[in-house]
């Protein structure tokens, strides 16, 4: 079976962006919108980022509008966003489907890896990949960046 670091996004400029990128590094990818309920958790995640990139962790923020067209920016507005009003310093991707037939390739592998866990039901939900590219565990949306679990997991695969 294939790992993550075999799969490449586009990155929020247009750059390629393979995942191989972070090899050796812990990397909790999070499905993202701008005008979503759940969007505070930005803050969060920069937290989570800044706290932890010098020990290997990688936050990926992956823009998605297929959650009731809770990201309808281009990819400008969307980085223009996260910037001002939340200073997130974390990598992004351009805008990608993860659900259902036309989802990511990376997500549809997630699926594979970890069941229907891995299956974004909202936006903010958030895949944990090993420093091997290995799936490790994944986060329903409402589990809040600083949740303990999260930390915990985050924690032990670094």
């Amino acid at each position: 079976m294939a790992n993550a670091f075999d799969y490449e996004f586009s990155s929020i400029k247009g750059a390629p962006l393979p995942l191989s990128t972070f090899r050796d590094k812990v990397v909790l990818v999070v499905n993202t919108a701008s005008k979503c309920g759940l969007t505070p958790q930005y803050d969060g995640l920069e937290k989570l980022y800044s706290d932890y990139k010098d020990q290997g962790l990688v936050v990926l923020g992956v823009p998605c509008n297929q959650f009731m067209g809770q990201e309808p920016g281009t990819e400008a507005d969307i980085e223009t966003f996260c910037s001002t009003t939340f200073g997130i310093d974390f990598p992004m991707t351009s805008k990608v489907d993860v659900k259902g037939d036309d989802a990511h390739p990376f997500y549809k592998w997630a699926q594979a890896a970890l069941g229907e866990p891995a299956v974004p039901i909202w936006n903010f939900h958030k895949i944990l990949i090993g420093k091997d590219g290995a799936a490790l565990q994944a986060f329903g949306p409402r589990i809040e960046p600083q949740d303990a679990g999260l930390v915990s997991a985050i924690e032990g695969a670094l």
